[in-house]
């Protein structure tokens, strides 16, 4: 998500780019371990505490020496030819900058952004490059961390929030019923929201029955991504208990965007692209803690706990209708026009090569 709205930001600047997925797309051990990541996320997150330390310390990518594999990749390069390189993703920050180096005949210039919200046991070590040429971070915490872990603060920088183009824009209450209109909800009736990550981690079945037998009197708005088994699930649900719910897909910016600011609170883990986007609309939020919490999660709730003025964590569905009778934190960072601040200073970077 991050990769794809800094290459819309960046050619809406005028400039080329492409994204690249080494790991996703790469040698098939790769694959395999990235795949076995979005099952623990979506199955037992509490596992991901084992495999994340393992990860930290297997080194797997740290050497351009010790990854398999890499014709592809660097070819990839040759084609493109960069002037500059940028990761989003922990395991790609230092073996793999060197790949880009050796590949490329340009004199590259290579930039970290860690979309990570604060520090905790899920800061991974693998982001901190002190080769790079620069670190940047969405929030104060996150650029702190860096620093602590060895990188040098000059090359530091708090660009704010990494987001889709339509989080940038300017709340269009006419839009904003609009939107809801072709969605089939009612914009003037408050919803609860329950969001699915990228890797479709979700109870959305489980909170929907303790709704439905507590009689919570509101509408459901549940989002399913691309799973279609959980849509129709969903949707049979409604038509057989009563509780109003209304299933969708996977949404584009714009519908997430007015579907944040419509809600009355979202219910969804503690993931740092779905908490970001929270942030940025200031949805209030209940944690769905169930299975267990990931490393990388609980920089989330670290962030939150230092910025608001509480936290609403469940371990199980069953706590979700007594959260609904009281006040939800919510926390609000504005976001500029655009991701600005970002794309001048790897505009500044690509002048000075």
């Amino acid at each position: 998500m991050r990769a794809s709205a800094l290459l819309n930001g960046w050619n809406d600047h005028g400039h080329e780019g492409c994204i690249s997925r080494p790991l996703d797309d790469g040698f098939l051990a790769y694959r395999m371990g990235a795949e076995f990541y979005n099952f623990i996320q979506v199955k037992m997150p509490w596992f991901h505490q084992f495999y994340f330390r393992f990860l930290e310390y297997a080194n797997l990518h740290r050497r351009a020496s010790t990854i398999l594999c890499t014709s592809r990749f660097q070819q990839q390069v040759r084609n493109f030819c960069p002037d500059l390189v940028l990761s989003v993703h922990a395991h790609l920050n230092h073996g793999f900058f060197d790949l880009v180096s050796k590949a490329s005949s340009n004199s590259l210039k290579s930039i970290v952004y860690c979309g990570e919200l604060a520090d905790g046991p899920g800061f991974s070590r693998h982001w901190v490059n002190p080769k790079v040429d620069l670190f940047v971070g969405p929030t104060s915490e996150t650029c702190e961390a860096a620093v602590k872990r060895g990188m040098s603060r000059e090359k530091v920088k708090n660009c704010g929030l990494l987001l889709r183009s339509p989080f940038y824009a300017k709340l269009d209450e006419g839009k904003r019923v609009s939107c809801l209109k072709e969605l089939k909800i009612d914009s003037s009736r408050p919803f609860l929201l329950l969001a699915t990550g990228a890797n479709g981690a979700n109870r959305h079945l489980e909170i929907c029955r303790r709704l439905a037998e507590a009689r919570i009197n509101i509408p459901v708005v549940a989002l399913c991504g691309n799973d279609l088994g959980l849509k129709r699930k969903l949707t049979e649900f409604d038509q057989n208990q009563g509780l109003r719910v209304l299933a969708l897909p996977k949404m584009g910016g714009e519908q997430m965007f007015y579907l944040l600011h419509s809600a009355l609170c979202m219910v969804g883990r503690p993931g740092a692209g779905l908490t970001s986007e929270a942030l940025a609309c200031g949805t209030p939020m209940v944690f769905d803690l169930s299975r267990g919490v990931m490393p990388q999660e609980s920089n989330s709730l670290n962030f939150w706990k230092s910025r608001g003025e509480g936290v609403l964590t469940m371990n199980n569905p069953n706590l979700l209708p007594n959260f609904l009778g009281q006040k939800i934190p919510r926390i609000r960072i504005e976001l500029p026009s655009s991701p600005s601040e970002l794309i001048l200073l790897l505009e500044a970077l690509g002048a000075e090569r």
